[in-house]
């Protein structure tokens, strides 16, 4: 995977002093930035996360599935619950999940529970697959080694406010 393009110029920079010519100071110019930013940054970052998990033939989403059921009590978690964690549509959580079985990372077992529904389970291989992606991404120091560390409390507390304000938890 190649690095993305490097702009000779801050593009979100100059798209809010474009904002402001054109919808004046008080047009949330400051707020279209900051969103314009975090999804920028999710980008650069996502982009680095699945170079450094495709050496190990996995993307990011998929790697994330996997920490999710290793972090799970018993390794496995219902395909549901793998999609709501992930919050991504039910198809595309079952799609992560077949890449995985086909590639000996996980195994799908009925839910004794509900025949109709399925139980992903971490094999060992999938275990060992998850530990070098992560001492990868610890290595990069998930992309964000240019942040001192009152900076990553400060910009997760402030990242932390936004999630609760949008719902994504109870704080």
């Amino acid at each position: 995977m190649s690095e993305p393009l490097r702009l000779p110029f801050d593009p979100i920079a100059r798209a809010r002093e474009l904002w402001v010519a054109r919808w004046g100071e008080g047009s949330h110019a400051a707020s279209m930035a900051t969103a314009t930013s975090v999804m920028r940054v999710q980008q650069l970052l996502l982009h680095r996360f699945d170079a450094l998990a495709g050496r190990h033939g996995l993307t990011f989403a998929r790697y994330e599935a996997l920490v999710l059921l290793a972090f799970s009590r018993e390794g496995r978690l219902a395909m549901s619950t793998i999609g709501e964690r992930l919050m991504v549509h039910p198809t595309s959580a079952t799609n992560i999940v077949q890449r995985l079985v086909a590639q000996g990372f996980v195994e799908r077992v009925p839910n004794p529970a509900d025949r109709r529904s399925a139980f992903a389970v971490i094999t060992d291989a999938g275990r060992a697959a998850m530990e070098a992606v992560t001492a990868d991404l610890e290595e990069a120091d998930f992309g964000l080694a240019v942040l001192e560390e009152r900076e990553h409390d400060l910009l997760f507390g402030l990242l932390r406010s936004v999630r609760a304000g949008a719902g994504d938890f109870t704080p």
